[in-house]
Parts: C-alpha cells; sequence; structure tokens
C-alpha cells in the first residue's frame, strides 16, 4: 500500500465482516476442493484475520440421510485472502453428534 502523503502512514483499510469473510472463505474452498461448500457454520475473528468453519458435502448417498458432510476449517487474512485450510472431521449426514472434530467420524 502506498504511504498516506501527509503524516507518512500506511491509508487505513476496509476492514472485513463477519459475512464478508464466510462468503470469502465459501468461495475459496469451492475453488479448492471438488466437493460442494453447503454453508458457513461459524464465524470467528483471529489476531491476524479470520476463522471460518464450512460444511461441504463431500458424497452424495441414496438416500441423503446416507450422506457424507465435512467440516473444513478456513484461515483468511485480513483482506479475505487465503492463508490456510483443513477438514476437522467427516460424518454421515443421518449420525447425530458425528462431527466430533477428529477427522474421522466415517466408519
Amino acid at each position: 500500500m502506498a504511504a498516506n502523503s501527509r503524516d507518512g502512514t500506511e491509508p487505513r483499510r476496509e476492514e472485513l465482516t463477519a459475512s464478508e469473510a464466510g462468503a470469502k472463505a465459501l468461495q475459496h474452498l469451492g475453488e479448492l476442493v471438488s466437493s460442494s461448500p453447503l454453508g458457513v457454520t461459524s464465524v470467528e475473528p483471529a489476531e491476524d484475520g479470520w476463522l471460518v468453519e464450512v460444511e461441504v458435502l463431500e458424497e452424495r448417498r441414496i438416500p441423503s440421510s446416507s450422506d457424507i458432510l465435512a467440516i473444513y476449517r478456513v484461515e483468511l487474512d485480513l483482506d479475505g485472502e487465503l492463508l490456510a485450510y483443513r477438514r476437522l472431521s467427516q460424518y454421515a449426514r443421518g449420525k447425530a453428534g458425528a462431527g466430533n472434530g477428529n477427522g474421522n467420524g466415517v466408519s
């Protein structure tokens, strides 16, 4: 960023809102995984950006109650650029409490 000519500091940038961070996370994850992001399950501010959790349809099955879903954590910087992502858990849609964050909820 260019310095502000009056006082030598960088101009203040617009901060990303939680809603914008969620939308950016969906966009980034959609470009990286071959599965379909379903929606944002959580957004929280982090020291240097945002942590966003996104539910993804990993495998469509019949009946749909046995679909395989996953939760991904997406880390964004303050500008909404992707820093990192990883799958936290994977589980069958019909299994109550299966999304426990251990990464192996599917048997």
